[in-house]
């Protein structure tokens, strides 16, 4: 019995209806946040959404119940029952801003698809390596915000009065948003020089430390994609042994009973 609902739960066809209930539930999230469709078509919406609640609360039993403890060996597993939780929570004006977060059950989408699990897998294995850079960005970002202020505090003190306005001025300016026009022209009319100051704090921010989390992240997945290759080829490597070994066994057998014959 065990081992049938194993089998019905890894089937392909069986993912692949969760994967496309967790789609349309998405869409129904969506579609409820609009007035208009909830005063005439909320009842049927309602009605789809927890139809389809139902329906991940079972798959999450029968995965405990084919499981057992392994169900809590896997993060994944972890992370749909607290999704699939939080859906849960009675809808009372305790838990209003709980019940907000159904919406997270469009997350569970992640967890179905193993392509995303790689993505999201890739980004927690990058995790050290982006903690590095971003500690040394963090210094710079320090570093120029204290120069800032030094400089621009006195002629331009909306922008650059204290540390907190300079951090806060030059995080937009890293982001390339109204950076040229709206900052760093009307602080070159005043001085003229400015344009060193801000020419390399982009350089140094934006083309060079944004890019190293880039790279980071890339070469983490790369790494991670390298490993699961490596335990594929294991594994057709262990298949093929025991398929030798397998045969060896048969063709011995079989020269075994051929050499009984002969001898009876």
């Amino acid at each position: 019995m065990r081992e049938k609902i194993q089998s019905f739960v890894e089937n392909d066809k069986f993912q692949n209806t969760i994967i496309g209930l967790i789609i349309v539930n998405a869409i129904i999230l969506g579609l409820e946040t609009s007035d208009r469709l909830m005063a005439n078509y909320g009842w049927f919406l309602e009605s789809v959404d927890t139809l389809i609640l139902q329906i991940f609360v079972v798959e999450i039993v029968l995965r405990l119940y084919v499981y057992r403890l392994k169900f809590f060996a896997n993060p994944w597993s972890l992370f749909d029952l607290f999704i699939v939780g939080i859906a849960l929570i009675p809808a009372s004006e305790t838990f209003a801003a709980l019940r907000a977060l159904r919406v997270l059950r469009v997350l569970r989408l992640i967890s179905a698809a193993p392509a995303m699990r790689k993505v999201i897998e890739g980004l927690l294995t990058a995790i050290p390596g982006i903690a590095s850079v971003a500690t040394i960005m963090t210094l710079l970002f320090y570093v120029f915000a204290v120069i800032g202020t030094h400089l621009y505090s006195d002629t331009f003190p909306e922008w650059f009065g204290n540390l907190g306005s300079t951090m806060y001025t030059l995080f937009q300016i890293m982001t390339l948003e109204s950076w040229s026009m709206g900052i760093v022209r009307p602080v070159m009319a005043v001085h003229p020089s400015a344009w060193a100051f801000f020419v390399v704090y982009i350089l140094v921010t934006t083309f060079t430390m944004l890019n190293l989390f880039i790279a980071v992240i890339v070469n983490a997945m790369s790494s991670d994609a390298d490993e699961t290759a490596e335990e594929h080829a294991e594994e057709s490597r262990l298949e093929m042994k025991d398929a030798l070994t397998k045969d060896m066994r048969e063709m011995e057998a079989r020269l075994l009973a051929e050499i009984r014959k002969i001898k009876g």
